[in-house]
């Protein structure tokens, strides 16, 4: 996709524009993003979806048994016959895994790394249904499905902001409206993050979200300190051996500052420890348990691909890649393999391609590298057979 084409996605705007101007800066209207959109799930299905025990959903009651109720699923069948008529919300996490068709609503968003989104909730409402005002520390795009919801955009936000008192929901205290507008199907309204908002329900109506993945600097430090700590020996500690007599022994001097601080630059400065741990980081899929591989030899690899199989990504698998000097890092859902350059082609159409065949794997199937990598990702569980 060229940075310098317009996109009907971002209402005209080119892909470098909307990230100059816009990502992560203020929010966008962007009428009829999607023309003639077609929800690619019904809200029965999507009801049915938040009964399975894999799936991760919530409703939110505004005037249940206490304000601003929340429930989570798995839901039983005839929980939502006993719903009231108006003013609740069912908001299913992740539903792009679950469902190919809603998985096919990010393709147009590829000017963004893949690896930065997370995924699409699909939240549907009664009339008047909303889960109050709050913000998001992550970026994210609103897709109006069916049905209209009012968007009301206030203040920027941070962790000082009030909150009503609440176990369970994020809901602010005090919204400083600036803006209104009510979306219709095909309509999207991108928010960036922290940006006060209050969605609710004009009708019975879906929103789908598309969220990115935007890591705290609490959990950079904490994940990468102990993905760093596994590679350090014992015996690497503090040392002083340039130390000099001291005038106050309980006095903590500067230069055992200085010390401890040149400890933690040189391995926190590894740039090739910080890739593996980032990319390892952004792969992790939301639903471990549901990449499962299984056992393949190369020969039934072969043969299954000869006979016609096809291998598609699991969906709840992420991949990515990257450089470290003449190789390759392949990331693949939590987990990463160096890899020679000249596997760059495969590991690209790995990542990009929806579905891989005998036509399209071509001589990679007689390379030995290649080969081995088709059947690890299949036994790790990031690629499957089409028909499994």
């Amino acid at each position: 996709m060229k940075s310098d084409t317009p996109l009907q996605l971002l209402g005209g705007l080119t892909a470098r524009e909307f990230l100059r101007d816009y990502w992560q800066k203020k929010p966008l209207l962007i009428r009829q993003a999607f023309t003639d959109f077609e929800n690619p799930i019904s809200p029965d299905e999507l009801a049915g979806l938040a009964l399975e025990e894999e799936v991760e959903s919530r409703i939110v009651i505004e005037n249940g048994e206490r304000p601003w109720e929340l429930r989570r699923g798995p839901f039983a069948e005839d929980e939502f016959s006993k719903l009231p008529e108006t003013e609740w919300t069912l908001l299913v996490q992740a539903v792009d895994q679950f469902v190919p068709e809603v998985a096919e609503l990010l393709e147009p968003f590829r000017f963004l790394p893949s690896w930065r989104i997370d995924d699409v909730m699909i939240s549907y409402a009664t009339a008047g249904g909303s889960v109050g005002a709050h913000f998001d520390n992550y970026d994210v795009f609103l897709l109006q499905g069916y049905g209209s919801r009012t968007w009301k955009v206030g203040q920027m936000c941070n962790s000082e902001s009030p909150l009503l008192d609440h176990a369970d929901l994020r809901i602010l205290a005090d919204f400083q409206q600036t803006d209104e507008w009510t979306l219709e199907p095909g309509d999207m309204l991108y928010l960036p993050p922290r940006l006060a908002h209050h969605g609710v329900a004009v009708d019975d109506c879906m929103t789908y979200s598309v969220g990115f993945r935007a890591p705290s600097a609490a959990e950079v430090l904490t994940h990468f300190t102990d993905f760093l700590s596994q590679f350090l020996p014992d015996e690497e500690r503090y040392t002083d051996a340039d130390a000099e007599p001291v005038a106050d022994p309980h006095q903590i001097q500067h230069d055992a500052l200085d010390r401890l601080k040149r400890l933690l630059a040189e391995h926190m400065s590894d740039e090739r420890l910080l890739l593996t741990w980032f990319g390892q980081f952004m792969t992790e899929p939301r639903y471990p348990e549901m990449v499962a591989g299984q056992e393949l030899e190369e020969e039934d690899l072969l043969a299954g691909l000869q006979d016609g199989a096809i291998l598609i990504r699991n969906p709840s698998a992420r991949l990515a890649w990257s450089e470290v000097d003449d190789d390759l890092l392949l990331f693949a859902s939590g987990q990463s393999r160096l890899l020679p350059g000249e596997l760059r082609d495969l590991l690209k159409l790995i990542c990009a391609a929806e579905s891989l065949h005998i036509e399209n794997l071509g001589p990679w199937l007689d390379d030995e590298q290649g080969r081995l990598l088709l059947c690890e990702l299949i036994k790790q569980g990031s690629l499957g057979f089409a028909d499994e």
